[in-house]
């Protein structure tokens, strides 16, 4: 069983990110995945080569189970992107934690 450890520095939670959206102010959201799978976050943005991050906002990068997502906020943040970070755990976490019955019919996925 793989045990995730969950590093707040380059990482952010689907609940932080669940919460920013409810209120209206979710940040950049960049999906990583090279081929999209059936759900996806609202208003995500796909990757594009040579994408850098704005320096004035907030990005979380995700993928679905956060490894790629992991790898690209480290790269970026040591190439002084220090707004961008991981969604912990990627789609598989989020989709987990955030059930309907606790949150609500709108849990911020989307069906592609």
């Amino acid at each position: 069983m793989a045990v995730l450890r969950f590093v707040p520095h380059l990482q952010v939670s689907p609940y932080e990110i669940f919460r920013r959206m409810r209120e209206g102010r979710p940040p950049l959201l960049i999906d990583l995945r090279p081929v999209p799978g059936p759900l996806t976050l609202r208003g995500a943005l796909p990757y594009r080569p040579k994408w850098t991050p704005p320096s004035d906002q907030d990005v979380v990068l995700f993928d679905e189970d956060g490894t790629l997502a992991v790898k690209a906020a480290r790269r970026l943040q040591a190439a002084g992107y220090s707004r961008v970070r991981a969604l912990f755990g990627g789609l598989e976490l989020w989709d987990f934690s955030l059930d309907p019955e606790v949150v609500g019919d709108d849990t911020g996925l989307e069906r592609l």
